[in-house]
């Protein structure tokens, strides 16, 4: 099971509290997990990633082992600690302002 780990608004969206588990089949890589989590909470759909383009939302990062995998290829693995679920992949909402 892949743990996830989202921010409080994307938790009310999705109606979930606390962390997410998933279970992936095949490559465990971004794009598998939020394909994954958008087909089990349809709520978040456009919320972390563009409808069209599928490009992770400005405003967005991706976190995992402490790693920020946010500029990583949607398709590289994600780190092995993450596909066997001792470290969760965490969803952080970008903090900006001057």
């Amino acid at each position: 099971m892949i743990r996830v780990m989202l921010p409080a608004h994307l938790r009310t969206l999705a109606r979930v509290s606390g962390e997410v588990s998933l279970d992936l089949k095949g490559a465990i890589t971004q794009r598998s997990l939020l394909n994954a989590l958008e087909a089990r909470y349809p709520a978040l759909r456009g919320t972390i990633r563009d409808h069209v383009t599928q490009a992770r939302r400005p405003f967005v990062r991706f976190f995992a082992c402490e790693q920020d995998l946010s500029l990583d290829s949607p398709d590289a693995p994600l780190p092995d600690a993450v596909a066997a679920g001792a470290e969760p992949f965490l969803v952080v909402g970008a903090i900006a302002g001057g």
